[in-house]
């Protein structure tokens, strides 16, 4: 997309549909939490703010156009949520919150994406090619979208169980996001690969999945125990 496409246009009442949505998913885990609070509030409008300013910034940065980065939304959010909770001195993990919130947001987030047509995916001949940029393509923002649909719908069934300790959906949902981006990858037009025929980016997934699984398995591996003692 060049700097003078108008189709970002007809993509930002999505986006902002997005950030909407994701603040009431937000806002229903804290409820079910019992954390529907004033200072998780400040907490919330915080993250949204920081992230809307993070998604933005990067991605002009990166590529010179409007649109959404999410990792620079994540960045941005995930700042200014921890410079939030140290001025109002809330100690209580909220990341399962976020998950809910970052994974519900996504889903839509992307469709935005698609219509932007920022994100675009490499040249296919499959059956659901979509014609943008010159060439039938893999749409891959829908791919994304739809795979964090299914990662909000596996949050929500393990929260039914109430199975994990705090920040266990965080845990899982950034499992599921690397996992999902770095297969994505695959069908989006990227720089060429440079490492072993990955991207700099599903090198960066794969470290944020180890790191991810290790504070899920450490986390679950200690509830086990104090049951156990």
């Amino acid at each position: 997309m060049t700097n003078y496409d108008p189709r970002w246009l007809f993509a930002m009442p999505v986006y902002a549909l997005a950030y909407v949505v994701a603040a009431f998913a937000f806002w229903s885990m804290a409820k079910k939490r019992g954390l529907a609070t004033r200072g998780i509030s400040i907490v919330a409008w915080s993250g949204l703010i920081g992230g809307l300013l993070g998604a933005n910034l990067v991605q002009i940065f990166a590529t010179g156009a409007p649109g959404k980065a999410i990792e620079g939304g994540i960045a941005g959010g995930w700042i200014a949520v921890i410079l939030a909770k140290q001025a109002i001195g809330l100690r209580r993990p909220t990341g399962d919150l976020f998950a809910v919130a970052l994974s519900a947001g996504e889903a839509i987030g992307r469709i935005g994406c698609f219509i932007g047509g920022c994100c675009y995916g490499k040249v296919a001949q499959v059956a659901w090619s979509v014609h943008d940029h010159g060439a039938w393509r893999h749409p891959a923002q829908l791919y994304s979208s739809f795979g964090s649909a299914l990662t909000l719908a596996l949050l929500l069934w393990i929260d039914r169980k109430r199975d994990l300790p705090e920040n266990g959906l965080f845990f899982v949902q950034g499992m599921c996001f690397c996992a999902l981006r770095f297969g994505v990858e695959f069908f989006r037009e990227t720089p060429a690969a440079t490492f072993g025929g990955v991207t700099l980016v599903q090198l960066a997934c794969v470290a944020g999945f180890a790191f991810f699984a290790y504070k899920f398995l450490r986390q679950t591996s200690a509830g086990v125990a104090a049951a156990t003692a």
